[in-house]
């Protein structure tokens, strides 16, 4: 594994769209302030090369800041990040969401948003399709590289694919042990969308003091932290573990130096109980 204050080469696949897209990000969410700033620097020069914040995080600031500050030093070029954010419910509609995009990307003023995401469907609302085809307005104008989505399930995509005639490039979800999501996963994998995973590490539980997790740390030599998200990335998600601290950071993000065995794996899938928190795309609901 790397040493303290090594940079870790986090490999890359290439979304549909052509965008190569890092198999582990950082997830920035309350990372605000300067202490914020510092914290995504050092991530970025961890070798972190996703970062992922929104506009209800309230930190597109930081993260434009820190990824400027980063890039004028001239070993890591601009476009050797992706810079995600999300359009809030709020934002919906075909209009609203160029608005939204137009005014993320001035706050983040890094020329162009790399990932714009929509937040959350709200299908009550029924605008995430018109949404969609305002995000790929944007995409088209050159103002975002690739156009995504997060919490949505198989028939809300469907139904984008099917309106718009563009595939999202991601779909970011809840997703970790507990909540494996094998069925999304696989009409992912059949249509050539990304998964992400948030809350890879499904905070505020039990599950890195699991006896499986911890004896299969035990016996990989590393920590239960590095085996969860090993099992992310065997699964073909890019977990965005967050954290400020750059030593735990760059523990994060140090799990490409060995492979857990396909049973292991299994296993691991094998604690599912179903969703964390109250995310239940069909019904949740955030503006």
């Amino acid at each position: 594994m790397a040493g303290s204050d090594a940079r870790i080469d986090i490999p890359a696949i290439t979304l549909n769209d052509g965008t190569s897209f890092a198999e582990l990000g950082l997830g920035t969410y309350k990372l605000t302030d300067e202490d914020g700033i510092a914290a995504i620097e050092a991530g970025i020069r961890s070798g972190y090369r996703v970062l992922d914040t929104a506009v209800n995080y309230g930190n597109e600031r930081e993260v434009g800041e820190a990824v400027r500050r980063v890039t004028a030093e001239g070993a890591i070029g601009r476009d050797e990040l992706i810079v995600t954010t999300k359009i809030p419910g709020r934002h919906h509609g075909y209009d609203e969401a160029i608005a939204s995009g137009r005014e993320s990307n001035a706050t983040l003023g890094l020329g162009r948003i790399d990932l714009l995401l929509i937040h959350w469907p709200n299908p009550r609302v029924d605008k995430y399709v018109d949404t969609f085809k305002g995000m790929i307005a944007l995409r088209d104008e050159g103002l975002v590289r690739s156009v995504g989505v997060s919490n949505f399930t198989e028939e809300m995509l469907q139904r984008l694919i099917d309106e718009t005639g563009v595939t999202p490039a991601v779909n970011q979800v809840e997703l970790h042990p507990y909540f494996p999501q094998g069925a999304l996963r696989a009409f992912h994998a059949e249509h050539g969308i990304r998964t992400e995973s948030w809350s890879p590490l499904a905070r505020r539980s039990e599950l890195l003091t699991e006896p499986l997790i911890r004896d299969l740390a035990e016996a990989y030599q590393v920590s239960p932290t590095q085996v969860v998200l090993r099992w992310h990335v065997q699964l073909g998600s890019t977990p965005i573990p967050k954290s400020a601290d750059p030593d735990r950071q760059r523990e994060n993000a140090d799990v490409f130096g060995f492979t857990l065995d396909d049973d292991h794996v299994e296993a691991i899938s094998a604690l599912e109980r179903g969703r964390l928190w109250d995310g239940d795309p069909l019904t949740h609901e955030e503006f």
